[in-house]
């Protein structure tokens, strides 16, 4: 038999996917050792798991180094790459928006030529040139993207919302959502095929989970 392997994202992601697949009966001992191995595995159910980087989790499994992966929608949006998503884990539920001050909500409507700060271009230009149908100039930060605003480089912010304080802290406000983001389950094309079976059966296990938790 080969092995399934599966890529999470780093962090709570990945501790709350651990939780729901232990209580499937999946488990790693080795993940809870305090080691600075790479990859882990399950020998008797044939299973590799590693930790990555959000954004590089769908670049693992569209490769097919990874057959399975956990990650963001915010990721899977920004990263578009040609993989199954199959499953809405419903954990880390958030939105993207469109942030800033209150008054510039009629330019936001409006303006052909409005600036717009962020770390996720490709989903800001998705919404403003494809919904909108409006020209913006993009400004990918890194960092806390809600300063643009304040120090006049930006006159919005496209960014991942989930209490809005920071926001509400800095005098800004949600002008516009643009779509929910929670975590979701993706499978590599070819493995889908080969390893339908044992894949499948993974996905059905982890949708009742997910439906318990709703």
């Amino acid at each position: 038999m080969e092995y399934l392997t599966f890529a999470l994202a780093k962090g709570r992601l990945a501790d709350k996917t651990m939780e729901l697949l232990e209580q499937m009966g999946i488990t790693c001992d080795e993940m809870k050792e305090n080691s600075r191995k790479l990859i882990f595995t399950n020998e008797e159910l044939k299973l590799k798991f590693f930790l990555a980087k959000a954004s590089d989790v769908p670049t693992y499994v569209e490769s097919g180094t990874a057959d399975i992966g956990i990650v963001g929608k915010d990721t899977l949006l920004e990263e578009g790459r040609n993989l199954y998503e199959v499953l809405d884990l419903k954990m880390g539920k958030c939105r993207f928006a469109v942030a800033g001050y209150k008054e510039i909500q009629d330019k936001l409507d409006n303006s052909m030529d409005l600036v717009v700060a962020t770390k996720y271009p490709n989903i800001a230009k998705e919404y403003f040139y494809q919904k909108k149908h409006q020209t913006i100039e993009i400004v990918k930060l890194h960092g806390s993207v809600e300063l643009a605003p304040i120090v006049g480089l930006s006159d919005v912010i496209v960014d991942i919302v989930e209490t809005g304080s920071t926001l509400k802290a800095n005098g800004l406000e949600v002008l516009a959502d643009i779509c929910p983001v929670s975590a979701r389950v993706v499978v590599n094309r070819v493995s889908m095929k080969l390893e339908h079976k044992r894949i499948a059966e993974i996905i059905e296990g982890l949708k009742k989970l997910a439906g318990e938790k709703q």
